[in-house]
């Protein structure tokens, strides 16, 4: 019988939990054991009671919870040192950044753990019920309009008051992939008038049918990756870019940037120069701190004022709603182990020819095996 274990997130700024009810009622019905490290759920206010009334098992040792496990699921990547206390060949699926992590990816070879990256899974019709950075950027794209709402000293809408109409805040997205469209919609429905900028062309129409104005800028050849990711541009195209931008963040209330490129430090698009430009007591939310930002002077988890302007930075965006965030990571964590359940020997099994584990399962029987990663580490 495979064990799944589901380990406590230990990171400071960490409230999503990996597993919810819901998804563990079917995790279980799929015949796996599934022990709980004691208070898995209490950030979302699910007591351990609630989980062992579906049938799983709860266990306070941390260590031995972990060194019986034949698959491990968790949010955030482990410790290295945490990694020796593994048996040999379980699995372990999380959030691993492998680009920017070497130690840590080695960690799992040198002790024979087969590690999936949840940030490799590939963008494919297949794959969409488990990809984790889309149901995630949603969510980030949400909580960025409510917390500029919030941040900010006007309201959205436009509003006929005996007094006079107020005009409605105008807010500018930058970036419209998942975490930007959904701003897009939740500014528009909170009555701003909203513009958008992407690289990509081919994301105009979607950004028309959500109601905003898309900003065109001709940057010549720019597209999408395969993964459907914005391609990285050149110093011109970047250049030119931000001249436009520059006259579109003056005239905003609320600029949101959300570009981000895997695997890579985020690309600067808000420059001290453009931020000096734009009206005192706007505000402007960075998606990409994390990744190094994309406002010159932004600060992880703080506001900083920069010539008058509030500069929101916060890590772990969708953490902000852990309860849904954790029901759609859990939904995603489910969706990918049912796809490679063997129902008859209750084990999970790994088919490295397949179009998704190929591209996710960075390490197997002591090897790198995913072949972007293991190019990128030769190269580097």
């Amino acid at each position: 019988m495979t064990i799944v274990a589901f380990p406590k997130e230990i990171h400071e700024h960490e409230p999503r939990v990996a597993m919810d009810l819901a998804s563990m009622k079917k995790l279980i019905g799929l015949g796996a054991t599934v022990k709980i490290e004691a208070g898995l759920g209490q950030s979302i206010h699910i007591q351990d009671s609630a989980y062992v009334a579906l049938g799983a098992q709860v266990e306070n040792d941390r260590a031995k919870l972990l060194a019986e496990a034949d698959m491990i699921v968790r949010i955030r990547k482990p410790e290295i040192a945490e990694i020796k206390g593994f048996k040999k060949g379980a699995i372990h699926l999380s959030y691993l950044d492998p680009f920017n992590e070497k130690d840590l990816i080695m960690g799992f070879k040198d002790q024979g753990i087969q590690a999936i990256s949840m940030e490799m899974i590939p963008r494919t019709t297949k794959a969409q019920k488990m990809d984790v950075l889309s149901s995630q950027a949603s969510l980030a794209g949400y909580v960025a309009v409510l917390t500029a709402a919030t941040q900010l000293n006007k309201i959205f809408p436009m509003m006929m008051t005996p007094a006079g109409t107020i005009s409605p805040s105008r807010v500018f997205v930058i970036g419209a992939g998942v975490a930007g469209l959904q701003a897009i919609a939740t500014a528009k429905r909170m009555g701003a008038r909203v513009e958008a900028f992407d690289t990509r062309p081919v994301v105009e129409e979607q950004v028309q049918s959500l109601g905003a104005k898309f900003v065109k800028v001709d940057l010549g050849e720019t597209g999408q990756t395969t993964g459907g990711y914005a391609k990285a541009l050149t110093d011109e195209q970047l250049a030119k870019q931000r001249e436009v931008m520059a006259k579109h963040c003056a005239l905003s209330d609320v600029v949101i940037t959300t570009a981000q490129l895997f695997g890579r430090k985020a690309p600067i698009i808000i420059t001290d120069a453009m931020l000096k430009d734009m009206k005192p007591g706007s505000v402007v939310i960075d998606l990409a701190v994390e990744t190094g930002g994309n406002v010159e002077g932004s600060k992880l988890n703080e506001v900083v004022d920069l010539y008058g302007v509030k500069v929101v930075g916060f890590s772990n965006w969708p953490g902000q709603v852990p309860v849904h965030a954790s029901q759609m990571l859990a939904a995603n964590f489910y969706n990918l182990i049912e796809e490679y359940w063997d129902k008859e020997q209750k084990v999970f099994k790994m088919n490295l020819e397949d179009e998704i584990l190929k591209d996710c399962v960075i390490t197997h029987d002591g090897t790198i095996q995913s072949k972007s990663i293991r190019e990128f580490y030769e190269k580097n």
